[in-house]
């Protein structure tokens, strides 16, 4: 069919499809998401698995000081400290999006001092551990979704999300709705990783959010070292007694560790991990 002879109307219907198709790709993704972090919840909390981000070292090393408790997570640490330390929490009310098992809110509530500290995450299963596990005054936990949270507007100084978003479908409705929690002056920290494909629509996104962007930088070579230090992985063996065959796949593709695929992209340069500091006007 010639272009001149396509009606408004087979544009319409086929531009209807796309969108249907792409929502029924989130929805699924979601839907993976939340079955798959329950389970692993289930199977990580008898170990006392408290973080789930891939660790951070400097060159020279950052030396942050840390309580003999800390020490075995001093990689996973070290990255919710560098993140967080964009802007100063102390006395501030904090909300973190996507607090895993609350290993970075347990640390951050006991260093730098904020005033009080949210944790939010999708996964029930990890909002119930994280009760049972951080007992600390002025820390609490919250079940919600990040696309849709449940705080009225400008109720936080600070929000905070550790490489979590890349589990997002609708990535700019989660700004949006960082945005609109956080109080004027207030400061988005942030770290994550894409694919190289999908970089400049990620950094189109934060560029378009309702906030300023304070900083950014590339710290791959930081999260490889972080990864190459650190002796405490879980994920591999954790996911490999996963008893679906489909959900065992799903989740090595997201392992930590050398020779794992996210360590071989990010050598390669195909998956770029990145740290920025916003700020709502």
């Amino acid at each position: 069919m010639s272009p001149e002879r396509v009606r408004p109307e087979t544009v319409a219907r086929i531009g209807s499809r796309l969108i249907y198709r792409v929502e029924f790709a989130r929805l699924i993704q979601k839907l993976v998401w939340k079955r798959w972090y329950p389970s692993l919840t289930r199977r990580l909390s008898a170990d006392d698995v408290l973080f789930f981000n891939l660790g951070y070292e400097e060159d020279p090393p950052m030396g942050l000081p840390l309580v003999a408790s800390d020490e075995p997570n001093r990689f996973y640490i070290q990255l919710y400290h560098r993140t967080a330390t964009q802007a100063d929490i102390n006395g501030a009310q904090v909300l973190e999006v996507s607090c895993g098992h609350g290993g970075g809110a347990s640390y951050l509530v006991r260093t730098l001092r904020p005033a009080s500290y949210t944790g939010l995450d999708l996964n029930p299963a990890g909002i119930a551990f994280c009760r049972e596990r951080h007992n600390l005054p002025g820390l609490d936990f919250v079940q919600g979704d990040a696309e849709n949270l449940p705080f009225v507007d400008q109720s936080f100084d600070a929000v905070i999300n550790i490489e979590a978003s890349h589990c997002y479908p609708r990535f700019p409705r989660f700004l949006a709705e960082v945005a609109r929690v956080l109080r004027p002056g207030g400061h988005f920290l942030y770290a994550d990783l894409r694919p190289r494909h999908l970089i400049a629509e990620w950094e189109s996104a934060i560029a378009e959010a309702p906030m300023g962007q304070r900083c950014g930088r590339v710290i791959d070579a930081e999260v490889l070292r972080g990864i190459e230090k650190n002796t405490h992985h879980w994920s591999l063996n954790a996911v490999d007694r996963y008893p679906s065959a489909f959900l065992r796949r799903f989740g090595r593709a997201f392992a930590v560790g050398q020779g794992t695929p996210v360590y071989r992209d990010l050598q390669r340069g195909e998956l770029s991990f990145r740290m920025y500091c916003c700020a709502k006007d």
